[in-house]
């Protein structure tokens, strides 16, 4: 292992983790330095809001520190039942189902969702959860070119010996920031019977009516089989979940391991879910004022050290 790590640190591979000893905020205390922060995925500024603070502590008060069980066995307390009816509603559907992260959200549903029998389709930018998700199952696996619709048909082709084809895609790429063409890739599953997976961890909170996602944003409610997200970004939290169908999110809830052998969320987490629901549904300007918290002196400052570091590792 040492010398595995060796090899990356020489190759200038090696994660170095940074500590913050303030607030995830657009300004922060990183290493005892005070910077801008412009890599968190805290995009609405709700982690360290003071309604997601009460709740969580209220929570805290009211049912303890931890859940102490899975979900199915003795971890579900109502305020979990709360968060999921609120979710549902939130982004008008039959139901939904909560999970400990969107890794384990990705990882455990789609490995439930498809066998030997069956082929996966999936962008080949995909977060890495859903690339994790698709090697640990016996599907087939196929990956068309990133956002490429005319090969996105041609994978499509010749497909009807499988009981079910799953064609996959991030709702918003997390590492360029654009964006999936839901509206054509719905279509071509559509024509070829295939179900359609989006991962909408990014555009959670931000694109869609009152940051109601990807599915809202191209009017497709209702016509996305599989619509996941998360709580971990933009509504400041942590967790995962899909929204759908109600015979769908019990089925996961009885097939998905990560579900299944999990502890639940400690009630504090599912307070601050809440709370943080509620805020962008009641204060739709919310999302505007947050993106003018770095100032044009801020994106100035940081142009200036991109520019600086780029020379020196002659990327510019």
């Amino acid at each position: 292992m040492r010398e595995e790590l060796r090899g990356l640190d020489e190759q200038d591979l090696l994660w170095r983790v940074r500590t913050l000893q303030s607030p995830s905020a657009p300004h922060a205390k990183v290493d005892g330095k005070n910077v801008i922060v412009l890599c968190s995925n805290n995009y609405l500024g709700l982690a360290n809001h003071p309604k997601l603070k009460q709740a969580a502590i209220a929570a805290t008060r009211k049912y303890g520190a931890g859940s102490g069980s899975v979900r199915v066995i003795a971890g579900t307390m109502d305020l979990h039942v709360k968060l999921e009816k609120e979710l549902a509603a939130y982004r008008g559907t039959e139901s939904s189902i909560t999970f400990q992260s969107g890794y384990a959200t990705n990882l455990g549903t789609i490995m439930c969702l498809v066998d030997e029998r069956d082929l996966i389709i999936s962008d080949e930018l995909n977060h890495g959860s859903i690339i994790d998700g698709c090697r640990l199952t016996k599907a087939e696996r196929r990956v068309y070119k990133h956002k490429d619709m005319g090969d996105l048909e041609k994978q499509l082709q010749g497909t009807e010996r499988f009981r079910r084809v799953l064609v996959i895609t991030d709702g918003v790429f997390s590492m360029d920031g654009d964006i999936a063409p839901l509206k054509d890739i719905v279509h071509l599953a559509q024509e070829h019977g295939a179900v359609t997976y989006v991962d909408d961890a990014h555009g959670d909170g931000v694109l869609g009516e009152n940051g109601r996602g990807i599915t809202n944003h191209f009017h497709l409610e209702g016509k996305v089989d599989i619509d996941m997200g998360t709580f971990s970004k933009a509504f400041g939290c942590v967790g995962g979940y899909v929204v759908g169908s109600k015979d769908l999110c019990v089925y996961l809830q009885n097939k998905v391991r990560s579900y299944l052998l999990s502890g639940s969320h400690p009630p504090a987490v599912a307070g601050a879910c809440i709370a943080a629901l509620k805020i962008v549904q009641k204060q739709p300007s919310f999302r505007t004022i947050v993106t003018s918290a770095h100032t044009r002196k801020d994106l100035d400052v940081a142009l200036a050290a991109f520019e600086k570091v780029g020379k020196q590792l002659a990327l510019i």
